[in-house]
């Protein structure tokens, strides 16, 4: 166990954990909403310190990241837990399982290891993700700092549910993240995630303040977040905060405790897609649907096409240092010469 960050001591032993914005009040001997932070004698300890659950090489795109570093491998780590409670989430065999399995298992890993294991497989990033890593910072941010030492980035894949203090804590070692904008809609969150809508979206105008390359996620579920007018909510804020944000409009398909709900059709996620680029945005990118037109970069400024994708299969066309070969128009991320 760790110690662990951003957290108050209060009287009787009881703690106030600020590290995101659930803001668990936890008695002795209790556990915050996350499922790994557990007050023992009124002081804070993180259960997953060095508890690896998952650690893999990805392709960068697979996070999704489409304009950092494009055609290169993230090494990608996760610990269990986390500070939401979605009805469909896609990796809830870890994410929940402190709350449906009971308990804190992983393999133990220690900082160095992970950035060492990380530079020896040739990735150009560690990546946090699978879980939320705003839930396993404490360990995150000791990896990240060794990782810069070698000269790797650092990417989160994330909830957006941290707090302030957490994202001023990151900011520094982060060099991208991927954040998921569920909905528009606080109900949305409240109901299916156990959450809310406000803090996500002051992570996301604090990331852009901040400089980090920022990428936008919406899993886009049959009735529930799919109609037009919330669709376009989310793409005039992502233009707000910049038209050159990317937004990954992707397909959901039946999973936790939405097991017989119907997958999202292909041309619902094409809808999408369309109001982003109609709304203003450069580049908007279609999710989970293999081969579609929709998973390549376009040119905006003469639509000539400048990264072709297949899956996770990257090919540069017509782009020369981050320029459009055929126009001159810049093309907006890191690392795309």
């Amino acid at each position: 166990m760790k110690e662990a960050m951003c957290y108050d001591r209060l009287e009787e032993d009881r703690v106030h954990c600020f590290l995101c914005s659930q803001h668990c009040r936890i008695e002795p001997e209790g556990i915050g909403k996350c499922g790994v932070r557990q007050n023992r004698d009124g002081k804070l300890f993180s259960l997953v310190y060095g508890k690896l659950i998952a650690s893999h090489v990805d392709p960068v795109e697979k996070k999704p990241l489409f304009h950092f570093l494009p055609g290169s491998t993230s090494y990608s780590i996760a610990t269990v837990g986390c500070n939401f409670e979605c009805v469909f989430c896609q990796n809830a065999d870890i994410s929940q399982s402190p709350r449906t399995a009971g308990g804190i298992y992983g393999r133990d890993a220690t900082p160095l290891q992970v950035a060492e294991q990380a530079k020896k497989e040739g990735c150009s990033s560690i990546s946090y993700t699978y879980t939320e890593p705003t839930i396993f910072m404490e360990f995150a941010l000791d990896v990240a700092a060794l990782a810069k030492e070698r000269g790797l980035e650092n990417v989160f894949v994330t909830n957006g549910y941290m707090s302030r203090e957490a994202l001023d804590a990151a900011a520094p070692w982060l060099g991208a993240a991927n954040v998921d904008l569920k909905s528009f809609n606080n109900a949305f969150y409240r109901d299916k995630c156990g959450a809310g809508l406000k803090p996500v979206l002051q992570t996301l105008e604090g990331m852009k303040k901040k400089s980090i390359w920022l990428e936008v996620t919406t899993l886009v579920i049959p009735g529930l977040n799919d109609g037009e007018a919330e669709l376009k909510q989310i793409a005039q804020f992502l233009v707000g905060l910049g038209a050159e944000t990317p937004w990954h409009v992707s397909r959901f398909y039946p999973a936790y405790s939405m097991p017989h709900a119907r997958p999202t059709p292909v041309e619902t996620i094409r809808r999408a897609r369309r109001i982003g680029l109609e709304a203003g945005l450069r580049y908007v990118y279609t999710g989970n649907v293999p081969g579609d037109d929709g998973e390549n970069t376009f040119c905006h400024g003469c639509g000539a096409l400048l990264i072709g994708r297949i899956g996770y299969a990257v090919q540069k066309h017509h782009l020369e240092r981050g320029v459009c070969a055929t126009c001159g128009t810049a093309v907006a991320g890191v690392g795309l010469d």
